[in-house]
């Protein structure tokens, strides 16, 4: 992974708590055919929406500093497009990961952008990072070893990733919830870790015309 991607997925991960115990626990339960259709149905749950817009609040925590970091704000995730996180607390700023481009904006109006024209490294990373918010669970179990526990209407799941470059920031994944995601933890190599809580989801059947206009390459 080249110098600049790297600091752009970091980035990502740094614009986004729950229950720890339960979470954790979910490496006990290697996904196995006794749970592969609870599993599957979930991921249709998750799938059936290709619009889902929200709330987040990211706390991050530092281990070196053993402190936390919070933020808040609203998130659109677009099968089809990609996904939008604005960052309204502490300070104001956007993030927006598409097919084609990141985009990350600053307080200040500054913009730094990181095309995918001819970055393998960026199409790859961008599609499993859209693998685990949208619930394709044949995309989940190429990039993953799976873990899973609960019933499809109040579940865990457990991610180690097997591609070597999404491995060498974040070491494993835990995500909770019942029709949507409820929460996501990212557990990063150097011991930070990173909680998103979502919620007040809803599912518009189209983006007006600002949300459109944000996945246009700028």
């Amino acid at each position: 992974m080249n110098r600049n991607s790297k600091i752009f997925f970091l980035c990502f991960f740094l614009v986004f708590s729950s229950v720890w115990g339960a979470e954790e626990d979910v490496f006990r339960h290697p996904l196995a055919p006794q749970t592969m259709a609870t599993f599957n149905t979930t991921c249709a749950n998750l799938a059936k929406n290709p619009i889902i817009k929200g709330n987040f609040v990211q706390e991050k925590y530092l281990k070196n500093f053993d402190r936390s970091l919070i933020s808040s704000g609203n998130f659109i995730i677009a099968a089809e497009k990609g996904m939008v996180w604005e960052t309204l607390k502490p300070f104001p700023s956007t993030m927006i990961m598409s097919k084609y481009f990141i985009m990350q904006s600053r307080p200040d109006g500054r913009k730094s952008v990181l095309s995918a024209q001819g970055n393998e490294t960026f199409t790859q990373m961008s599609d499993v990072i859209s693998m685990v918010f949208s619930g394709q669970s044949q995309g989940l179990l190429k990039n993953f070893d799976v873990y899973f526990s609960g019933t499809a209407s109040n579940w865990n799941m457990g991610l180690l990733p097997r591609d070597s470059v999404f491995a060498s920031f974040v070491i494993k994944i835990t995500m909770s919830g019942d029709s949507a995601i409820r929460s996501i933890r990212l557990y990063e190599q150097n011991g930070d870790v990173i909680t998103y809580t979502l919620s007040n989801h809803s599912y518009p059947a189209r983006l007006n015309d600002h949300e459109e206009a944000l996945f246009t390459i700028p």
